[in-house]
């Protein structure tokens, strides 16, 4: 069919009497009739000979496409794809890919005491990681002091244990702040941590306006999928601001929120619900921003999102692409944004934790593989691969070793990171881009119908959907419809390794002497002072974050800060969705 080249102008324009959008339409007629004798002749054949298998399904639960054709989709080049760096950002948000720059290697560390956790995180720099990721214990990610009653078995276990600046300056000891970029998985303490790490920026000769990093500070997840909230929405809500207005003038290279989707995808929910969920708390997040006085250009550029890696590598892929494409429309369209930075979806990845298995471990390595390149496909910025072992424990050095080496062998041994977004333009890869993003708007719309993700969150609606799927993808495994090797099929009859990471119990007696000693040493009257300072702030409507600095210069806990807090904002109780 020999093309044409004038061009009426009329998209649906049905003659193909010398215009462009003719040949088109005429082009996806021919291609849709042939798909049809196709599927009447070559395929029914094959098909009454060999059975196609029965129950195949992506992991979102839908019936997975056998095949894509052009007519699958719209490709309108410059409206959904255009180029690596340029508005709508589908194909990356730097011009070169990966051809410049590699993504950051960090690996999600901490455990036990600050001493011990310095130990691993200089293990792996020395092994090439290229970027730190700090895991908190629990008492210090809800505000409590490892002396509280409410710490006691939790000290240490899930994270490393951080009571005051003393112990942030001991994880960061002999390692040199303006050379490294730090990620911190907090939230309800995200202003108390972020004070420390900058107040061991000063202590090392490091200015707060050289720090390079990101706190996770996305509290409204916590309410839908993590738990580890402290305050209720509202107020927690106006500390994040704070701290976007903050860092704006001291902090500008610091990503002052990573709003995280990863949390949610673990809890259960389909990648559709994953992205929409997502940028649902990123508008809701900027929202609240300009209600408090800032333009969105001042902080939109460094916000930063977290997504999940999952097992479906081609779903995972175009949905990284259609997060990026819908969250620059959002910015452009809904806020006005002028600054092309502003519209940048800058993302961290994390390989799926619930997808690891405690039988046969060493699967696991496998499936970090794919959702490795999920990752790197998708064009994410930053990327944390678990451990074979973390379905039994804290992963051991040797296990951490294997993951971070998936990552490089990945990025220097595969060849995916030499070409810009070498998926796009398969037929598959955009049907599906284009599928997530309209069903994921469908959800914002919803959203935003009900008055904000706030008001959906007090509703319970976002909870309900995600355990829906979280039910519905469970109910696949047991019937068998969905395979996880290892657990319902092809098992093996193993004992569970033994050379397992445990961290010792009584971490918690070490914490309380250390509590007991800073408290005899330091100036207890400043650090009153300082927090009858922050709950004056607290009580008003100024900015907490130089009052919470002041607080922990002098040693103030980071128990005894949230406390002051909880005093005036109260605490969140969690409603029951059934």
């Amino acid at each position: 069919m020999e093309k044409h080249n004038k061009d009426c102008g009329e998209k649906n324009c049905g003659q193909n009497t010398g215009c462009e959008a003719g040949y088109i339409r005429k082009k996806r007629e021919f291609i849709q009739n042939e798909r049809e004798r196709w599927q009447e002749s070559s395929l029914k054949k094959f098909i009454d000979k060999v059975p196609e298998r029965e129950g195949l399904i992506d992991y979102s639960g839908d019936p997975a496409e056998r095949l894509a054709t052009p007519e699958d989709f719209d490709c309108a080049y410059e409206d959904k794809l255009g180029f690596p760096g340029e508005y709508p950002f589908t194909r990356g948000v730097y011009p070169t890919g990966y051809r410049g720059r590699l993504w950051t290697m960090r690996q999600y560390a901490g455990f036990g005491t600050a001493e011990e956790s310095n130990k691993r995180y200089k293990f792996l720099l020395d092994q090439g990681q290229t970027g730190l990721s700090v895991a908190f214990d629990l008492p210090t990610q809800i505000g409590y002091d490892s002396d509280h009653k409410m710490s006691i078995g939790e000290v240490g276990k899930v994270g490393v244990a951080i009571d005051s600046l003393e112990d942030m300056e001991t994880l960061f000891a002999e390692i040199p702040l303006d050379k490294v970029s730090t990620s911190m998985t907090i939230n309800s303490t995200a202003a108390v941590l972020l004070a420390m790490y900058i107040a061991v920026g000063e202590k090392q000769g490091v200015s707060s306006k050289e720090l390079r990093g990101t706190i996770q500070n996305d509290i409204l997840k916590e309410y839908i999928a993590r738990g580890t909230y402290i305050y209720p929405p509202r107020p927690s809500m106006r500390i994040i601001t704070n701290i976007f207005e903050y860092c704006t003038q001291h902090v500008p290279k610091w990503n002052t929120i990573s709003i995280s989707g990863y949390h949610i995808r673990e809890a259960g929910s389909s990648a559709v619900q994953e992205v929409a969920f997502t940028l649902a708390d990123g508008i809701e997040y900027c929202k609240a921003a300009i209600s408090a006085g800032l333009d969105i250009d001042s902080f939109a550029g460094r916000l930063s999102f977290f997504f999940n890696s999952h097992n479906d590598l081609l779903e995972e892929v175009a949905k990284f692409r259609a997060a990026r494409r819908m969250w620059a429309k959002i910015i452009r369209e809904q806020f006005d944004a002028k600054d092309p930075k502003s519209m940048m979806l800058r993302f961290h990845t994390q390989t799926a934790g619930s997808t690891l298995t405690a039988q046969q471990p060493d699967n696991n390595i496998v499936r970090v593989a794919i959702q490795t390149l999920a990752a790197v496909f998708g064009g994410t910025q930053s990327l944390h691969t678990n451990s074979r072992d973390e379905a039994l424990s804290l992963p051991t050095e040797d296990s951490v070793r294997i993951a971070l080496r998936t990552q490089q062998i990945v990025a220097t041994e595969s060849g995916v990171a030499n070409t810009i977004d070498p998926l796009a333009g398969s037929y598959f890869i955009e049907q599906l881009t284009d599928k997530i993003e309209a069903e994921a708007f469908s959800y914002i719309d919803k959203i935003e119908e009900m008055g904000g993700m706030i008001s959906a969150i007090e509703r319970g609606y976002v909870q309900k959907e995600i355990q829906d799927s979280a039910y519905k993808y469970q109910r696949s495994i047991e019937s068998g419809e969905r395979v996880i090797v290892g657990v319902n099929k092809y098992r093996v009859e193993k004992e569970a390794p033994k050379e397992l990471l445990k961290v010792d119990p009584s971490i918690r007696d070490v914490q309380v002497n250390k509590l007991e000693s800073l408290r005899s040493r330091r100036d207890n009257i400043a650090v009153e002072k300082h927090l009858d300072s922050l709950r004056n702030a607290a009580q008003s409507d100024g900015n907490l974050m130089p009052h919470i600095i002041d607080a922990v210069r002098e040693y103030a806990t980071i128990g005894e800060i949230s406390d002051v807090l909880r005093d005036v904002f109260g605490e969140y109780k969690e409603q029951v969705i059934l």
